[in-house]
């Protein structure tokens, strides 16, 4: 619905060179590699429709500021605060079993964690961690 919503067509075929997935602007394309698991799926698919809510260039060619924007929102869009405070504590922080319990990957758990970290602050409000 989300890239319906968004006028972005979405396809799924067999990608070459390792990649899950890729978007191009130019013709509002998603494509996510048809040999993934549904979870694998899902989460390349979210990636690729933050870079068409965006509107990056080129098909899979993209700066790496890009990549980081897009790497956090996809995060934050799979990855609810109380589930995962829940599976952090249930698994001690285990990655690919969090991973398992919210159904996403491990990179965007990783994302997650990355983007908890840069949020610590001190009682007085300094960033202790960028």
């Amino acid at each position: 619905m989300e890239a319906e919503s968004m006028d972005v067509r979405v396809e799924e075929r067999s990608l070459g060179r390792g990649l899950c997935g890729l978007y191009c602007d130019t013709l509002r394309l998603v494509i996510v590699d048809n040999r993934l698991l549904d979870h694998q799926k899902m989460c390349t698919l979210c990636h690729e429709l933050v870079h068409a809510r965006h509107h990056d260039p080129g098909c899979g060619i993209i700066g790496t500021k890009a990549e980081q924007r897009t790497r956090k929102e996809t995060a934050l869009w799979l990855v609810g605060p109380v589930e995962y405070a829940t599976a952090e504590r249930l698994y001690d922080g285990d990655s690919y079993l969090i991973a398992c319990e919210l159904g996403v990957t491990v990179q965007v758990v990783e994302d997650y964690k990355s983007l908890l970290a840069s949020r610590v602050t001190t009682a007085y409000g300094e960033r202790i961690v960028e």
